[in-house]
């Protein structure tokens, strides 16, 4: 039939159809948005901060990683979460009793204008709690040619 939105069967009533071709252009409407909001959120677990540029940073691997960041005023996060410097005592701690693994690793995500105390602080609690590997986030600068 041609033109038809339905069609009929032999007794002549109108029979639905499923028309597919809509479902699939929202399907893909709903891939698109879930990829473009995932990407959005592929930076650290850490609070968004402006990070210093370093010519020899490299990706992270996110797997047995807990953020600490320290923002401009001095305040700590866990994770996206403020903390007291106690709380950041007590979770560092915690994390290492959770991932005794050598691969566990704290991450600190420091903003560019903090103090640069603030950033020793938080080492040396990760090294107090014995965490080994203490990294520091920043944004890769392409190197100077």
């Amino acid at each position: 039939m041609a033109g038809g939105g339905s069609s009929r069967d032999s007794s002549g009533k109108k029979r639905a159809r499923i028309e597919i071709i809509p479902l699939i252009d929202v399907i893909f409407f709903l891939l698109a948005t879930f990829v473009l909001f995932t990407l959005s959120e592929n930076r650290s677990g850490g609070l968004h901060v402006e990070l210093p540029g370093s010519e020899t940073g490299e990706p992270r691997d996110p797997n047995g990683t807990a953020t600490v960041t320290v923002k401009e005023d001095g305040v700590f996060a866990w994770d996206k979460e403020q903390v007291t410097i106690d709380e950041l005592e007590k979770r560092l701690q915690q994390f290492h009793l959770q991932h005794p693994e050598p691969d566990a690793h704290i991450l600190i995500n420091g903003d560019q204008n903090a103090m640069f105390y603030q950033a020793i602080f938080a080492f040396d609690e990760a090294r107090k709690a014995g965490i080994q590997k203490v990294l520091i986030e920043t944004l890769v600068k392409p190197a100077k040619s």
